[in-house]
């Protein structure tokens, strides 16, 4: 009986040991998860569809000085971490909320190890008299553009676990943008100033420097682009970060968007559907120009999706009285066309954007730019993410306070109410007399 009782007892103390040993092993193996995690490079993560990207403004009022608090700021990567992104956009370092993000990022990290966000980096970059009563001088630089820089570096080397790629400039050398834009030298400038620094050390050499601009700025439009300073850019970024609008087209250059061919005899939501997927054919165009010109400079590097989004509404240019192109419908149909294509073609794609922002575009709240969000500002999901919703994404979590609910109180019919078909030629002409 006692050698019974002895072997039953050196079996319990085997199971224990064996027990701590495994519990040991599986703690280990999280830690160096983390630690893997941790260590991942721009190189890992952009084209990667496990860490979809999306571009980021916190700014939740009319008034662009109300800055977002730290927890509102944890609020919506709570938010888009549920939606799998895993990678967000931000645009200047002067105003508090880059910074603040990345301290909101990396507290979000302490508590959760298993939390994972990472950021592009925006330097704001303006041409000399820029935002003021005086002309500006494009070839000319403002004297806050080394102070960006420098703050930049400054947080890339605070949080190199969170920051992994810095964007000079943002649509700093596109021409339309005519009170601020630079020549592509200035960006140039400042894209080998970080450059050196990575060789020097001063930062991480896995950090990638781009600047982030409209296809025609990367040589993707117009003659008028292609100077030798943009040839050079091309050649010292590490990945090239274009921006593709083609709702902005379908009023400024609206023929794909107004042709009939194909259309005839089809029912008004296919004729939807086909104008959809040629917006997607023309962001695709857009961007394999800018392809076609770095290859014929001999040059092979990674293109990724600065920005590309589609409104929910406009009362302008997009809306009823011109192209039409603005619902929660075709948003839907663009944002799932565009992480496709993306996806497919191993490329990240910074969807604009996250949240409505209602401090841009004036008084007019049905200017374009006050909702490009996959949300409204106060939390409701629109159309394309209806269907997270009903999968119970976002359970448990808010923004201002409500709960994450659907757009027009979940009624698909009173939706497609606000779906228009695109316009024919004729229509639209008639719309802008």
């Amino acid at each position: 009986m006692k050698n019974y009782v002895s072997i039953i007892k050196k079996g319990m103390l085997i199971f224990l040991i064996c027990l701590a040993w495994s519990c040991d092993k599986v703690k280990k193996n999280t830690v160096n998860q983390v630690v893997e995690k941790e260590q991942l490079t721009a190189k890992d993560i952009l084209g990667n569809s496990e860490y979809l990207a999306m571009s980021y403004g916190g700014y939740r009022y009319p008034d662009h000085s109300i800055e977002p608090t730290l927890e509102e700021l944890k609020e919506d990567m709570k938010i888009l971490y549920a939606l799998g992104i895993r990678v967000v956009r931000t645009y200047k370092v002067h105003l508090p909320q880059a910074e603040n993000l990345l301290k909101a990022i990396s507290e979000l990290k302490q508590k959760d190890p298993s939390f994972e966000m990472y950021v592009m980096l925006g330097a704001w970059i303006d041409c000399k008299n820029a935002w003021t009563d005086q002309e500006p001088i494009h070839n000319e630089e403002s004297e806050d553009n080394k102070p960006q820089i420098e703050k930049t570096v400054a947080l890339a080397n605070q949080y190199p676990d969170i920051v992994k790629v810095i964007a000079v400039g943002n649509e700093a050398m596109v021409k339309w943008a005519a009170s601020y834009y630079v020549e592509p030298w200035i960006i140039l400038k400042w894209v080998n100033h970080l450059q050196e620094l990575k060789k020097q050390d001063k930062l991480s050499k896995d950090l990638w420097i781009t600047s982030s601009d409209n296809f025609a700025s990367w040589g993707g439009g117009g003659e008028e682009y292609h100077v030798e300073d943009l040839n050079k850019l091309i050649k010292t970024v590490d990945f090239l970060s274009v921006h593709t609008y083609p709702m902005h087209d379908t009023h400024y250059q609206p023929e794909f968007w107004l042709n009939q061919e194909g259309l005839e005899g089809k029912t008004d939501m296919e004729k939807i559907e086909i104008c959809m997927l040629r917006a997607k054919n023309y962001a695709m165009m857009q961007t394999n120009n800018v392809k076609k010109y770095m290859e014929s400079l001999g040059v092979n590097k990674p293109i990724h999706i600065g920005e590309t989004g589609w409104a929910s509404f406009s009362s302008g240019h997009y809306g009823t009285t011109g192209s039409k192109a603005c619902d929660e419908y075709k948003e839907a149909l663009y944002y799932k066309h565009m992480r496709d294509w993306t996806n497919e073609a191993g490329m990240s794609c910074f969807y604009f954007e996250g949240f409505d922002e209602p401090w841009k575009g004036g008084d007019n709240s049905g200017n374009s730019e006050k909702h490009f969000g996959l949300f409204t500002v106060d939390g409701k999901a629109k159309y394309v993410l209806w269907d997270e919703v009903d999968k119970g994404t976002f359970k448990g979590l808010t923004r201002n306070g409500n709960t994450i609910i659907k757009t027009y109180n979940g009624d698909k019919e009173a939706l497609m109410k606000d779906v228009e078909v695109p316009p024919t030629t004729e229509e639209w002409h008639a719309s802008q007399n």
